[in-house]
C-alpha cells in the first residue's frame, strides 16, 4: 500500500526525513480493526516526529498521521480516534502508557490503517471525510479546552493566542458556536482578518493591550504569548494550555497566579466519547473545520513544506 513514512530525524532538516512509497499491508492485532482511509488531515505533530521529538529511534521507520476518516471492514463511514490507552476513571488520556497513531503504532498517512476496535466513532452523513478527518486531534483538542478544561458560560470572553493553527481556527469556529465573544491574536494582518471572518469577535495584533481582561485564555503558542496570556486574564480566570509551538519554557510570575487567584490548566487531546459528541455539535451547528488546501496522498511533501514554512490558516487535508 502507499504510505507517508518517517525513515529519519533531523531537528534542522525534518523533512529530509519523509519518504513516500510501497509499504506493507498492516497486520492486525486481536481486538483491532482496519480502516480504509478516505482522508487524513497533518498536524504539527508530524513535523515534530520528522524533527525527532516524541519519537524513539527504534521505532523508525513509521507511518506518519494522527487522523483518519474512512470505511471500517463494514463499509460504515468512520472518524478514527487517534489516542491508543487504557482508560483512567473512563479517561484514556490520562493513562500514562498512552500514545497516539504514529508514535508506537503506524499512522494515517496510508491507504489503511489498523487500530483498536473501541477506537472508531460513527460520522455524521452531513460532515464530509476531509471535514471528519480534521476532528480526532486539532478540534477535539479546541473542544474538550472550552467545553471541559475552560469552566465557562455561554456569554464568557475568550481570548485565543495565535489565529491560523489548526486548534486556534478550533476554538474560534467552537467558541463562536457554543456563545462564547471570542476574541484571537496574531501577528499577521491576513490571519486576523480571516479570523473576523471565521466568528471572532475582535482581533488585536500579538501582545497587545485589550480593552478588558477575558474570563479565560487558550494557549498554544508558549513562551512568546505567555506574558500576555496571564496579563489578559481576570482575576479568577483560567489559562488552558494545551502546547507550546514557540517554546516549552516560559518564566511565570507567579504573584500574578496566586494573588489574582488565577488558574492554569493543562489539556490533552479528548476521550473517544468527546470526540462522538464533537462530531455530533458539528452536526446539529453546521460548524465546520477550516480547511487550508486539500491535497492527494502522494503530493503530501508539498502540505509538509507548507506546514513547515508557517503560512497556513486552518488544516491541510490529504485524500486517497
Amino acid at each position: 500500500m502507499f504510505a507517508v513514512t518517517a525513515t529519519q530525524t533531523d531537528p534542522d532538516n525534518p523533512l529530509k526525513g519523509l519518504t513516500l512509497g510501497e509499504r506493507p499491508d498492516p497486520t492486525v492485532p486481536d481486538g483491532w480493526t482496519t480502516v480504509t482511509v478516505k482522508a487524513a488531515a497533518l498536524n504539527h505533530h508530524d513535523l515534530w516526529t520528522l524533527k525527532g521529538v516524541g519519537i524513539r529511534q527504534d521505532r523508525l521507520p513509521i507511518i506518519l498521521g494522527c487522523d483518519a476518516a474512512g470505511l471500517d471492514e463494514n463499509g460504515n463511514e468512520v472518524i478514527v480516534h487517534s489516542v491508543i490507552g487504557t482508560p483512567v476513571n473512563g479517561d484514556e488520556t490520562l493513562d500514562p502508557r498512552r500514545s497516539l497513531l504514529s508514535e508506537v503504532h503506524d499512522g494515517t498517512f496510508a491507504e489503511k490503517v489498523t487500530v483498536p476496535k473501541g477506537n472508531l466513532v460513527p460520522k455524521p452523513a452531513a460532515i464530509s471525510f476531509e471535514e471528519a478527518a480534521c476532528l480526532p486531534t486539532a478540534w477535539l483538542t479546541a473542544y474538550r479546552m472550552l467545553f471541559d478544561k475552560a469552566g465557562l458560560q455561554p456569554g464568557s470572553t475568550v481570548l485565543v493566542q495565535g489565529a491560523g493553527g489548526g486548534v486556534a481556527t478550533a476554538l474560534i469556529a467552537l467558541g463562536r458556536a457554543g456563545g462564547f465573544r471570542v476574541w484571537a491574536t496574531s501577528r499577521s494582518e491576513e490571519k486576523r482578518a480571516r479570523a473576523l471572518e471565521l466568528g471572532a469577535d475582535r482581533v488585536f495584533e500579538s501582545g497587545a493591550r485589550l480593552p478588558e481582561r477575558v474570563d479565560a485564555v487558550m494557549e498554544s503558542v508558549g513562551a512568546a504569548t505567555w506574558d500576555h496570556s496571564l496579563s489578559s486574564l481576570r482575576p479568577g480566570g483560567r489559562i488552558v494550555v494545551c502546547g507550546a509551538t514557540s517554546g516549552m519554557v516560559a518564566p511565570t510570575q507567579l504573584a500574578q497566579v496566586f494573588f489574582l487567584q488565577r488558574s492554569i490548566v493543562g489539556s490533552t487531546m479528548g476521550t473517544r466519547e468527546q470526540l462522538a459528541r464533537l462530531a455530533v455539535f458539528l452536526e446539529q451547528t453546521g460548524a465546520r473545520p477550516v480547511i487550508d488546501r486539500v491535497l492527494p496522498l502522494t503530493q503530501a511533501e508539498e502540505g509538509f513544506a507548507a506546514m513547515h514554512d508557517g503560512g497556513v490558516f486552518g488544516k491541510i487535508v490529504f485524500t486517497l
